[in-house]
């Protein structure tokens, strides 16, 4: 039985993680318990990850990495190399012997590696870096094949080969290969000369023919100008036979002035259709066809061409009309090479030189461009072993890290910056570290709301971009955090993002927050009934103004200021909305009555709990404190408690991970994830401000009050005997008055004196 690997573990957020240290770690990773992993999934895209290394241990191509796929990715590292310390020492950069050529893909990758370092002009026993094998274009360019199946006129050495394969590309189009350049694959290239070969043999067909072509290289353009006329010239010949059989039949069988009339109407062009359906010229009885004077217009250059190509090798070159006997001679005689036309086989070929292309057909050039391409195909294999090296490269340089964000979270609780930390957000003088890219704000903060974290769910726009954040705030307080409030993110790579909080999920942050929360929401509270019922005296007041203006408006009395003025008349008194209205020098003395007694009442029971709270002596600082535990306890508590279960998890669950372990943040680590502002220790300037609220009379007079309260506390309590003389301490019960304290000769003969006098603890 094999010895099992031994691990080392430290512990964080509530959770014992592996540690990977070694190559030989990552060797036996396949024997850790998966329990003992802190992730189980993680998406490809969202991270700061290079996304290219994500996608190549991605073998299923499903967008999640799984334990599956990464220990393949593990073992598949560790047999490519003499080594697995390699994956330790990270770089991107790996030395040709550092290969492991004692097995048969180690052996095809550094022959590869050779291969590609002698391309680029290096020292094919050197060193290999990942720019050397993702810098296809200059990798290719040093390629004349470059595995694609596919060649460019410049790949063909031989100048007939290379016009061939840009004919093809005229013709057919081009395919790019991995170059970019438009090129030809087989199948382009087999269409092409399949075509090529069809057109070849009916070219010879012709030449072994001779009534094929009775004009010679002239019968060509002889059939193409009588097929381009036939059916115009066999129904014009069609319709004097008609008018022969019936002279009658004559005036039909010609236009009518009606038909002339909406000819006339339109724009007019000899290319009309409507011109061009008139027959070729007048009907009449046994007329034969006119080829140059008296003809349709639409068709006069066809019948030239008829006339020059066709009817003059026969009839002679200066015929000016073309009798019916004769025109049946000529299909006849042309009759075989019109078989000959209609069996041209369809193609994209015509524009090319017939005679050049049966030339190079001759020469093999259908040979030649096939195995252009089989060379090309050739060289696959190569780029599948260029592609197994650029994932060797990506791996030594990254695949510790990713162990160290999956396997454990070693980055971010050591905060050295985890892939899934987008990161930082600038908002309400603090800084968030804890912030991840989130597709949708509504479908994430559904589970996200589990981690019992503060989290402000932001919009992030730059330059046209945008995406949406989730931050965490783990320190301060969330008085002025609210939906709108704008902010400035920074992400990995430097940049700067405009922030707009767009949704709030409200947490405990601190038990210190807790403390001061109950005062805060009673002064809140106190604050907005203040300024209801200001507000609604207010409108009471104005109301009862306006009532009173309106119905001084409308009473006529003796004028303002009048001397000797007489009293309101009693309808005035009667006026509506004036009865409410009591003079100035007029008081209510009920109202003052009940007044006085509830003010007194209510100084009475203040004197009485004062006077109760005094006699508590010593005891007074705990009657204190358990008032504010009274009040702040219960807040307190309950953020203990959600302080306890706040928690990584459910934010990277519903990111699209898969979290085995329970990831505390706890108050240490989460003072570390949000920072407030402070005044560095080292600076220096005025402390004073300007601008600082100043104090009332009132603020001094309640800061006197306390004074006094706290000088007679001491005073009474006997804490300032220390400092004070006999005559002024506070008398202590069973303590005589000193000698001469009621005068010279003096004794105090009542009962009262043996009384005590401050209240014994006891």
């Amino acid at each position: 039985m094999a010895a099992q690997h031994s691990w080392q573990f430290f512990r964080a957020g509530g959770v014992d993680q592996i540690v990977i240290r070694t190559g030989a770690d990552i060797a036996h990773l396949d024997q850790l318990d998966q329990k003992l992993w802190v992730a189980l999934a993680c998406p490809t895209r969202g991270l700061e990850f290079d996304a290219r290394t994500l996608d190549l241990i991605d073998t299923d191509r499903d967008g999640r990495i799984r334990p599956p796929e990464l220990l393949a990715a593990c073992r598949w590292a560790c047999e490519q190399l003499r080594d697995p310390e390699e994956l330790v020492r990270g770089g991107d950069t790996l030395a040709i012997d550092a290969i492991d050529d004692r097995t048969d893909s180690g052996a095809e990758l550094a022959g590869e590696a050779r291969r590609i370092l002698e391309l680029l002009g290096k020292d094919p026993e050197g060193t290999i870096g990942l720019e050397d094998v993702t810098d296809r274009s200059r990798l290719l360019a040093a390629m004349r094949f470059n595995g694609d199946g596919i060649v460019t006129p410049a790949t063909a050495d031989d100048p007939d080969i290379s016009r061939t394969l840009q004919d093809i590309v005229d013709v057919l189009g081009g395919v790019a290969d991995r170059n970019g350049e438009p090129g030809v694959d087989r199948a382009k290239a087999r269409v092409f000369f399949d075509d090529a070969n069809a057109l070849d043999a009916w070219h010879a067909r012709a030449v072994a023919d001779g009534a094929t072509l009775p004009f010679g290289a002239d019968t060509l353009e002889a059939a193409e100008a009588m097929a381009a006329v036939r059916a115009k010239v066999d129904d014009f010949f069609a319709r004097c036979r008609l008018a022969d059989y019936d002279i009658r039949a004559v005036t039909e069988l010609n236009p009518t002035a009606e038909e002339y009339r909406q000819i006339a109407t339109g724009a007019l062009s000899l290319h009309s259709d409507a011109i061009a359906a008139l027959p070729l010229a007048p009907i009449q009885p046994g007329r034969a066809l006119p080829l140059t004077a008296g003809v349709n217009p639409a068709w006069a250059q066809a019948l030239a061409a008829l006339r020059r190509k066709a009817v003059g090798p026969i009839i002679g070159p200066g015929a000016e009309e073309l009798a019916e006997g004769d025109w049946l001679a000529l299909q006849l005689r042309l009759e075989s090479c019109r078989a000959w036309l209609d069996a041209k086989p369809t193609t994209g070929l015509g524009a090319l030189d017939p005679d050049d292309l049966r030339r190079r057909l001759a020469a093999g050039a259908e040979a030649a461009v096939l195995a252009l391409i089989d060379q090309d195909e050739a060289v696959e294999p190569h780029n599948a072993r260029i592609a197994d090296l650029e994932k060797l490269l990506r791996l030594k340089r990254d695949l510790l890290r990713l162990l160290h964000n999956f396997v454990s979270f070693r980055d971010f609780y050591r905060r050295e910056g985890a892939i899934f930390q987008a990161g930082t957000l600038y908002l309400d003088a603090r800084s968030c570290d804890l912030t991840v890219q989130v597709a949708d704000a509504a479908r994430h903060a559904v589970l996200a709301g589990l981690a019992k974290t503060c989290l402000a769910y932001c919009e992030c726009s730059r330059q046209g971009q945008k995406m949406t954040i989730a931050a965490a705030f783990t320190a301060g307080d969330v008085d002025f955090l609210f939906v709108g409030r704008n902010g400035i993110f920074y992400d990995r790579q430097g940049r700067d993002w405009d922030a707009t909080i767009t949704k709030l999920i409200e947490n405990p942050i601190s038990v210190t927050q807790a403390f001061f929360s109950p005062y805060k929401k009673f002064l809140r509270v106190l604050e907005e009934q203040v300024a209801k019922r200001a507000a609604a005296s207010e409108t009471a007041a104005q109301g009862t103004l306006d009532a009173v203006a309106s119905n001084l408006a409308g009473v006529k009395g003796p004028a303002a200021g009048t001397a000797g003025a007489a009293p309101a008349p009693a309808s005035l008194a009667a006026a509506p909305g004036l009865a409410a209205i009591r003079l100035p020098g007029r008081v209510d003395v009920g109202t003052v009555a009940a007044i006085g007694v509830a003010l007194g009442s209510i100084s009475t029971v203040l004197v009485g709990l004062f006077g109760k709270f005094v006699d508590l002596g010593q005891w007074i600082p705990i009657a204190v404190l358990g008032i504010v535990l009274a009040i702040s306890g219960p807040s307190m508590l309950i953020a203990w408690l959600k302080l306890r279960q706040r928690s990584l998890g459910p934010i990277l669950d519903a990111s699209g991970w898969a979290i085995n372990g329970r990831m505390k943040v706890n108050v240490r680590l989460g003072a570390s994830l949000s920072k407030t502002a402070s005044v560095p220790s080292v600076a220096s300037g005025l402390l004073h401000d300007p601008f600082a609220e100043r104090r009332g009379p009132l603020a001094a007079a309640l800061l006197a009050a306390a004074a006094l309260a706290a000088a007679g506390a001491a005073w009474r309590f006997g804490w300032a005997d220390a400092v004070l003389p006999q005559a002024l301490r506070y008398p202590v019960a069973g303590v005589a008055p000193s000698a001469g304290q009621d005068g010279p000769g003096s004794s105090c003969a009542t009962p009262a004196c043996s009384l005590p006098s401050r209240t014994s603890s006891s």
